[in-house]
Parts: C-alpha cells; structure tokens; sequence
C-alpha cells in the first residue's frame, strides 16, 4: 500500500514539472486582469482535489459556497445529485493508476447515507461513476483475470505483464441499505473479445472482421489493459460511453440488455447484445486504419453534449495529446457520431467508423500527461479543467478564455483535480417537490436478553416550502428484536412544522453475549429514490460480565434477606418502645 501511494505521489510531482501551471488564481475581483473579461458561465462547479479528502463547490466568483468531508481520498470523481446530495467515489487502494474501491452518498449537511465498497480479490471500482435517475449508479471497475485464464481466452503470453490481467466492467448498483447494493445490471468486456494469436484457443477469429468485438492482444502489455477511465449515459438512447485510454478509444455500448443479453452478442434495442456499437479515436484497434488516422492519445471524460445545450447529442472529449505526431500537445476534441434516431450507428464493413475528422477542436496552451476533464455549458462555451494544474477555464467556440480559476486545495502546490462539474445556475426549488431528512442514531449497551429499551430520532421535511411529505418507518432488513413506533408513519409533513420526533422501543433478542447491528430506513412514500437511514447497535451482555451478574444476583437475595428480618423485628421494634 506504501509503495503504491508514493509511486503515485511521484508521479504526481512529475508531471506537475512538465505542465505548465498557473500560480494564482483568476475568479473576478481578486484580480485586475480577470476584470477584463467578461464571463458568460453562470452556476457552480464542483470538484474534489485529488488529494484532498474535502469535496468543493465554486460559484463562479472563486468562492467557496459548499463543502463536504470525507475520511478518504476521491477515486477518483464526485458528482452533485439534483436533490442536493454529494456521490463521491473513494480510494480504498493504492496499487494502480485510478484505483478506488467504492462510493460514498452524503446529503447537503454532509451527513453519510450511503458508504458502498466494491473491493475484493476478485475486482476492484476504478477512475469514475454515472448517477441515473433511478437512484442507481454505473460503475466502472476491474476484474482480476490469471495468466492462465489470459493464454486460455488467447492473449499472447509474450504481453502479460506481471501475475495478472485486469480487464473491465460495467455494474448498475441500486442502494439497498447504508453499505450496501445490489447489481441489477453488467457488462463484461471479456465476453466480447477477438484474438488472431493462436487458433487453438478461445475467441480466434479474423480481428479485421469484427469491429464490434475487443482485440485482446492490442495496447498495452500492462496488467491494467483498456484504463477505462470515464462513463457516461445517454438517456434518450439507452446507450452508455467509455472512454478507454490505453486504446485510445471511446466505445458506445447498449444498455437497454439484459445481463445475460449484455453477455451475449444479440438482445437489447440494438439486438447486438452487448457488442460495441461504436467506436472512435484509432482504427488501428481493429484494422481499419494506421498511425495516420488516430485521432485520440490517451485520452480522458467523453461525454455526450447534454440535450438543448449548442451541440446536442455530439461527443466531446479532452485529447491529453500523449504521443501525438508533431508534439505531445492537449486538445479539446468534439465529433458527431453517425447516429440515426433509433441509435443505430453506420458503419461500412472494412472501414474506420465516421466521423473523419473532428468538428470541432481547441488546442490548449499546456500538456497534460494524465487527468483531465472538459464539459459542454448552455451558453455554448466549454468548461476545460487542467488537471494536473488545477486549472478551470472557459473557452468560446472561436478559442478566447472568458474566465479562469485555479484551485488552491489542498494547497497550492497539491492542487491537481481528477474531473469538474458543472452544475447549471440554481433555480428556484419546486415548491411543491418534498425532500426527506432524518436525525438521530440509536445505541443501547449491557442489554439484557428480552429486556425491551427505548430511545428516538427525528424526521423533517426540507423540501419546497408548498411541500407535503407522506413518509413511514421500514424495518423490513432488522432481522432481529421485536420493534415499535410512535408515529410510525407520517402524512402531510411540511417544512414550517420542523423535526417531529419518533419514539423507538425494541424487545432485545434472547441471545447472550451479542452484538445487533443494522438501520432503520425511513422513507418517502411518493418517492422511492428519496430515503435516509439510521444507524442501529444493541449489545446484550458479554461473558466476561458473568461475574458481575452472580454478584447482582447475591446481592439481591441479601437485600431480599434484611427485607425479611425487618419485617419479623418490627413487632418486638414497637413492643419495647
């Protein structure tokens, strides 16, 4: 873990030598120059230095409106929900470039909802997230492949490196509980692979052929193969993008499958499974093209233009330019697919996917050997974020820099930022739109088995001030203690009424020497996606209070004895008086 941490650091504190940096920050009044230009971005950005446990929003004079803590470094994204909550991924690992380990869901106060961890010996979350809005959430990750299982599937023996390789995957997570989640929904980049190696072994097949399928022996010899290091989702289509550094690719792929679908090469919208649809930035990845047609080096965060911004539906990518022909230069790269209404994507058989040239591109004035983030704004400019720098800038279509920040945490000196947010100007909240929030945490110790114990927390509405909260207590995942509520349900709850307190009382199980762990979810009956927990511990008595509890049980008996003697003196006590 050592190791890996300050590989990392180094590498780090390289690359800041080689990126040209901006040493103060430019956010309207604190600076003369700033005051000549004329922002147009509107809202607030949010962003999570690397090495920073502290999640920031920014408005945009530079001032810090919000922060949210964590007890771990981001893994590396963070996204702001639209009910106010915070989704920020967490770094559990050290051991390779983008790594994490989990997510993390804090509402606006900044209390934890959600602390999930997928992490084990078999795979490994890594680099970025997607919210949908259905409360779930896309996770890129790893999973952990033998030399033998690589030769078996084809890959050439002559490029593993190490004891593993570390292909990708794609999991839907929906939140059950405070730590955990089920995954309703994968794709598997193992079960779409091709290979010319060795036609003893599996997936052989004509490499030229089969564009939708993945060259298992293209790129990097490194265990960690693709680097997936962003995703995004396409509503409209159904359709999920990833960006795959190490191919220097973006890949579209259907999500309307099933999970067995998605396995397959048939099902879903497309009825290619889960095949790829698409793919751009260097048909040399599947012989269609040579050195001279890659258009991507490495690259980071594509992402669709969002519906009703200026480039609607087109792909907008930041090009960190690493090994480009002529000089390693960064560039902010914007192509549109050849999609049709229904998703379908041309392509002709032999040939690089179009588009064949980009539509639009700005060439930065610095080189960003890793990281990297850039989004498409309302007004038609383009949030650029300088990652190894810390460096945010908007740019107008023809290329002039309208405003600037540079981040400042942790320090200046350790300011780089993996991605930003860019999250629109605040509007008015529905007034009529609830929002749930619950206070409390319930603990009881030295319990004694069947012995009922009491306590409480509080619940609020702190939605729109014309809002009505209908809410009620589940208990449905406490498999243990006989439990109560007063009230245990709720209608018509509106912000003016403030925290209603809910009085608990739980029956102890029989079992001795026990820890009970679990939550309380209560929930908003109109909204499924709109829920807060409480944390829930009793523990009965251990062994070792064994001692203890002959000693209560002598020392009863004794009191019980003097009892007895006192009321058998008490008729000799008055007949002396």
């Amino acid at each position: 873990m050592k190791k890996g941490f300050i590989s990392t650091l180094l590498c780090i504190i390289i690359v800041s030598l080689f990126c040209e940096t901006p040493t103060i920050a430019l956010s309207g009044s604190n600076s003369a120059s700033q005051q000549s230009l004329t922002t147009l971005l509107d809202g607030q950005i949010l962003f999570a230095p690397m090495d920073s446990w502290t999640t920031y929003l920014i408005n945009n004079e530079g001032e810090v409106i919000h922060t949210w803590e964590s007890t771990y470094f981001p893994g590396e994204s963070a996204y702001l929900l639209e009910d106010g909550s915070l989704l920020r991924t967490i770094k559990l690992s050290f051991a390779y470039g983008g790594d994490g380990g989990g997510i993390q869901k804090f509402n606006w106060a900044g209390s934890l909802l959600w602390n999930y961890q997928y992490y084990t010996d078999d795979y490994l979350s890594h680099h970025d997230i997607c919210p949908l809005k259905n409360g779930n959430v896309l996770m890129i990750a790893w999973e952990f492949k033998t030399i033998d299982m690589a030769i078996a599937a084809g890959r050439d023996p002559n490029k593993i490196t190490g004891n593993k390789l570390m292909p990708d995957h794609i999991i839907e997570v929906k939140p059950t509980g405070p730590t955990t989640g089920d995954v309703v929904w994968e794709w598997h980049v193992w079960d779409h692979l091709i290979q010319d190696y060795d036609m003893t072994k599996e997936n052989y097949g004509v490499v030229g052929d089969h564009p939708e399928l993945i060259d298992l022996n293209y790129g990097y010899t490194t265990a960690d193969w693709l680097h997936t290091n962003a995703i995004d989702y396409n509503e409209e289509l159904d359709q999920i993008l990833l960006t795959v550094r190490n191919f220097n690719e973006i890949w579209i792929i259907d999500h309307s499958t099933t999970t067995e679908e998605a396995a397959s090469h048939t099902g879903g919208n497309s009825g290619k499974g889960g095949d790829l649809l698409y793919r751009w930035g260097n048909p040399q990845a599947y012989r269609a093209g040579g050195q001279s047609n890659q258009k991507f080096f490495l690259q980071h965060d594509a992402s669709w233009v969002k519906p009703g911004y200026p480039g609607e539906g087109n792909i907008i990518v930041f090009n960190n330019g690493v090994g480009r022909p002529g000089g390693s230069i960064t560039s902010i790269d914007e192509i549109i697919p050849p999609v049709d209404d229904n998703g379908t994507y041309y392509h002709e058989q032999g040939t690089a996917y179009d588009p064949s040239e980009q539509t639009w591109t700005y060439t930065c004035d610095f080189f960003a050997l890793i990281i990297g983030g850039v989004t498409r704004l309302p007004n038609g400019n383009t949030l650029i974020c300088n990652g190894p720098g810390g460096r945010f800038f908007e740019v107008t279509p023809t290329g002039t820099t309208v405003w600037e920040y540079t981040n400042q945490y942790p320090t200046p000196a350790t300011n780089n930022v993996f991605s930003i947010q860019y999250i629109s100007e605040n509007e008015p909240p529905d007034p009529e739109v609830p929002n749930l929030n619950c206070e409390g945490i319930l603990s009881w110790t030295r319990v004694k088995p069947g012995e009922t114990v009491t306590g409480s927390f509080m619940v609020e509405n702190i939605g729109g001030v014309d809002s009505f909260l209908h809410w009620r207590v589940n208990v449905s995942n406490l498999e243990w203690g006989t439990w109560s509520f007063e009230p245990e349900t709720g209608e018509n709850l509106t912000p003016q009424e403030g925290k209603i307190n809910v009085h608990v009382a739980v029956q102890a199980p029989m079992n001795q020497s026990t820890k009970f762990e679990g939550y309380i979810m209560v929930e908003n009956c109109d909204d499924p996606t709109d829920f807060d927990v409480i944390p829930v511990t009793l523990k009965t008595p251990t062994r070792s209070s064994l001692i203890f509890s002959i000693f209560h049980w002598i020392h009863s008996k004794i009191n019980d004895f003097f009892s007895f003697m006192q009321d058998i003196l008490k008729p000799s006590y008055y007949f002396f008086q």
